[in-house]
């Protein structure tokens, strides 16, 4: 599957590709989207909520299920939180590390895995980031 870089124009495929699909996927609020009004996921309406242990089972509830849904070459394994500062965690920073299978034609029902691969998700300054882990 190919597509085009959000922030470029050029062309993007690959697992690129995949971690651009994540953060559009997080980043949409379910009935956003006119004619997909179930594409996205619950985790913006989680944004800005108090960090308790409630919000952050939802909050990963809310990605992997998300993930699940909608992006079909990539099957989550494993989320683990990253550790931060106890004044970022106050301030509202909750990361994320989210192993899985990389499954380039899972688009086309090929589930064969390529690997494994890790996103780091995070809200940090103001902005919501998806960003490739190392291999």
């Amino acid at each position: 599957m190919a597509g085009l870089n959000r922030d470029t124009g050029k062309l993007l495929d690959g697992w690129p590709h995949v971690v651009q699909s994540l953060m559009v996927i997080f980043t949409t609020g379910f009935g956003t989207r006119v004619m997909r009004r179930w594409f996205g996921s619950s985790v913006p309406q989680l944004l800005g909520e108090s960090i308790v242990p409630s919000t952050v089972v939802r909050f990963y509830g809310a990605v992997a299920t998300a993930i699940e849904l909608w992006e079909p070459r990539f099957r989550v394994t494993k989320v683990t939180p990253l550790a931060a500062a106890p004044e970022a965690t106050r301030g509202g920073l909750l990361g994320l590390r989210i192993d899985g299978e990389y499954r380039p034609r899972g688009h086309l029902g090929d589930f064969t895995p390529d690997g494994m691969r890790t996103v780091h998700v995070d809200w940090r300054g103001g902005r919501f980031l998806v960003v490739p882990g190392q291999q």
